[in-house]
């Protein structure tokens, strides 16, 4: 049996993190290829970019460009002509703002992140909504820069100076633009102003789950749904009132993946053989549909198309793809053998980052695995290829732990 920290040290991919739904433009001619946030530009996971070439076999994905961006797992935002990512070297966390066309770097930012261990680097995915990006590091250190510039224009640390109690191994939740709040899910929901970092409100005293907050609407309420280390979480987001929570232990606290939020009915997962469940969400709080372990989510959570969840069923380096219905928890498929990374939908189709560094194209239907094209290893060194691969204007940008940041051309002809 494996020892918990050998185990332990995967949970790391979370980027696990969250932004705004379209609150805002981004400034500088902003594009409707754009990935501005955690889990694109609807917090779903799914792009409506379309066009893209899966003829690989034919012609191959080129590379257009590589950097080195630090160690972490943080996945690139692309807003505007910019990619935005993090990273951490020689005890420091920084922040990359590159020329998503070429690779060039525009400006960067670091500051000390703490002590180093075995789980080096930020979780997060930094958010741009406007003229602005948010970034969240490990130990709590929050930065909102000016997105062309750098220029921090506030910043401000939650432990010391909101009260959050950071998790064992770091803070993993990429924030969410709603409305003129940036929210967190730091144990307790936080609401602070987008422009100056005030405090909103402030909802629950928990501990952080690594995971990152999604908005809904149902009925005339916007709700804000969480997953911390006691379990799912809806509050209300006009002042943070509570609308309902169920317990889900899981072993070490990690429940890391966001939750998939389909009209009233919430879907959430955890890995270590916990499972996943769905609920439906009410005024009156959260009633259990089902429960089962036909999908055990370890670090990236699941993709909802069209009444399927899309996902990776299992430990890093254990588990395999597979595909579930949403409504009844059945199974669909599995296939074992591409085990844990990161994916996406875009026109129907998965894009999936394997743990052998393998970009892979496969239908998102329910009826079986169909795999579409196959680009082998472009990722290659560090072995923890996990993060979530990101089309955005027929270039797909894939990294590992290692810092190695790739830029593939798939535009079609």
């Amino acid at each position: 049996m494996k020892h918990p920290a050998f185990v332990l040290k995967w949970l790391w991919l979370v980027p696990l993190a969250a932004v705004l739904v379209g609150s805002a433009a981004i400034a500088g001619e902003p594009v409707a290829t754009d990935w501005p946030q955690w889990l694109g530009p609807n917090r779903d996971g799914i792009s409506a970019e379309t066009g893209w070439r899966t003829d690989w076999a034919a012609n191959p994905p080129k590379v257009l460009w590589k950097a080195g961006v630090g160690q972490g797992y943080s996945a690139v935002s692309v807003a505007g002509g910019l990619l935005y990512t993090m990273g951490f070297a020689d005890g420091k966390d920084t922040v990359f703002c590159l020329d998503a066309e070429t690779g060039a770097e525009k400006w960067k930012h670091s500051y000390p992140s703490g002590n180093p261990d075995e789980y080096l680097g930020p979780r997060m995915q930094p958010t741009v909504c406007g003229d602005l990006v948010y970034t969240l590091g490990r130990q709590g250190d929050l930065f909102c820069f000016e997105r062309t510039t750098g220029k921090i224009r506030w910043q401000a640390n939650l432990p010391s100076g909101l009260g959050s109690k950071p998790p064992r191994w770091g803070f993993a939740c990429s924030p969410l633009v709603l409305g003129d709040n940036l929210i967190i899910d730091a144990g307790p929901m936080i609401a602070l102003s987008k422009n100056d970092g005030k405090l909103a409100w402030k909802s629950g005293s928990d501990i952080p789950g690594y995971s990152s907050p999604v908005a809904f609407k149902l009925g005339g309420a916007t709700l804000i749904a969480g997953f911390n280390d006691y379990g799912p979480h809806v509050v209300d987001a006009e002042g943070g009132k509570p609308v309902g929570r169920y317990r889900w232990e899981t072993e070490y606290g990690v429940n890391s993946a966001s939750p998939v939020i389909d009209g009233n009915l919430m879907f959430i997962s955890s890995g270590y053989g916990r499972g996943a469940a769905l609920f439906e969400v009410s005024q009156a709080g959260l009633k259990v549909v089902w429960e089962n372990k036909n999908m055990r989510n370890h670090t990236n959570g699941c993709v909802l198309w069209k009444g399927c969840l899309y996902g990776f069923d299992g430990q890093v380096d254990a588990g395999g793809l597979a595909c579930i219905d949403f409504k009844t928890g059945a199974p669909r498929w599995s296939q074992k053998n591409i085990k844990m990374g990161g994916l996406m939908i875009a026109d129907g189709k998965l894009i999936i980052m394997s743990s052998k560094g393998d970009l892979i194209i496969a239908g998102a239907a329910p009826d079986g695995y169909k795999e579409l094209a196959r680009a082998t290893e472009v990722l290659t060194g560090d072995s923890k290829r996990w993060t979530m691969p990101v089309l955005s204007g027929g270039r797909i940008y894939c990294r590992n732990h290692g810092g190695q940041l790739v830029s593939l051309d798939v535009r079609g002809k």
